[in-house]
């Protein structure tokens, strides 16, 4: 059995009456009720959340839809925050060049009088804005017959046409086989119907055939491959990296020494603590920010990045008043928030605060 044996128009068909009753609330999307109604969805809303949801998961995005949105309500109001709020307010979803494009898009778009292009090829020439994304904000909010193929549209897609060739070999064959199927019904239901099938039912580990509606065309449950596929190549050992952190306070008023990281590069632009050369193999050369006497916290910072494993030691002083660093600068105690740093920054928080000269300070 296999896919060949039923029309496009079956398949989309019951895709879409499978997404009517089954599709999931979500804060930016426009419900297939609602779009019945004739309630179109916001380019914003659906950049923003699709740009948030990169590399990360529903569950995380939601909280931090909900914050920008209040602090943000239209892509205008984005774009007139400066950099550092936004960076702020990002800490903790990783990727941060995603943010930096994120508001250099806004102000573009701002510019333009507030309207995304609504094309996939006017879209892709803004900052920050892929084929995946563009492919998403033309279907989801302009209705353009686009194919949107994320991780969940490609094992519906191996699983559907039992594509046996690994990941990421075979991702092309995966986007064509999307994009034979998308609809010139509804492309933006199609689109979110695609994702939310591989999101609920086609699932990795445990896919519910049983309740899927394109279980009667699907190739891989016909030979018995739905679990196994898509297959994936064999990733290579990531590579481990050791640096320092250095957590220092200032003593009298409790400031904080933190320093922001060059714009390009991994959490580019964030604010966090001042820290040594990551580096393989040897022990990381020490590279302190100001003249004082430091204490090793005790405990080791572990973190993974998308290349690499990354361990830093933490250092923690009290600094004398009227110290000079080399590198940072001091922020009051009352305007630091830890909730604002990057994760791995939070760790290295988590673990300084114990230690009795900064855990002292009031």
């Amino acid at each position: 059995m296999n896919t060949e044996h039923w029309t496009k128009a079956e398949l989309r068909a019951r895709l879409l009456a499978w997404y009517d009753a089954n599709a999931r609330a979500l804060p930016w999307r426009v419900g297939p009720a609602e779009r019945a109604r004739g309630v179109r969805p916001d380019p914003y809303r659906v950049w923003l959340s699709e740009v948030m949801l990169q590399q990360t998961t529903v569950a995380v995005v939601r909280r931090y839809f909900a914050r920008f949105t209040e602090l943000w309500p239209r892509v205008e109001d984005l774009a007139a925050a400066s950099e550092a709020q936004v960076m702020a307010e990002w800490a903790g979803l990783g990727y941060y060049a995603r943010a930096r494009n994120l508001h250099a898009c806004a102000r573009i778009v701002a510019e333009a009088g507030g309207r995304f292009p609504s094309t996939r090829e006017g879209l892709e020439k803004l900052p920050g804005i892929g084929p995946y994304t563009a492919a998403a904000i033309a279907a989801i909010a302009h209705d353009a017959p686009e194919a949107v193929v994320d991780g969940n549209v490609e094992r519906v897609m191996a699983r559907l046409h039992a594509v046996e060739e690994p990941l990421p070999k075979a991702k092309p064959r995966l986007a064509a086989h999307a994009a034979a199927l998308v609809s010139p019904h509804r492309p933006g239901d199609f689109a979110q119907a695609m994702m939310d099938l591989g999101a609920t039912v086609c699932t990795p580990r445990a896919p519910a055939c049983g309740r899927c509606p394109l279980a009667f065309a699907c190739a891989a449950r016909a030979s018995g491959l739905a679990r196994e596929l898509p297959r994936r190549a064999a990733k290579t050992p990531k590579p481990r990296r050791r640096g320092i952190a250095y957590v220092a306070r200032r003593a009298g008023d409790g400031a904080w020494l933190l320093e922001r990281r060059p714009p390009r590069g991994l959490l580019g632009g964030t604010l966090g603590w001042p820290v040594s050369e990551w580096t393989e193999g040897d022990a990381p050369a020490p590279a302190p920010p100001l003249a004082a006497e430091w204490s090793d916290a005790g405990a080791r910072v572990r973190h993974t990045f998308t290349h690499f494993h990354l361990e830093l030691e933490v250092f923690v002083t009290l600094a004398a008043p009227g110290v000079e660093p080399r590198r940072g600068s001091f922020v009051p105690a009352e305007a630091f928030r830890a909730e604002a740093l990057p994760s791995l920054m939070r760790k290295v928080h988590a673990v300084a605060r114990e230690h009795p000269a900064i855990a002292a300070v009031s």
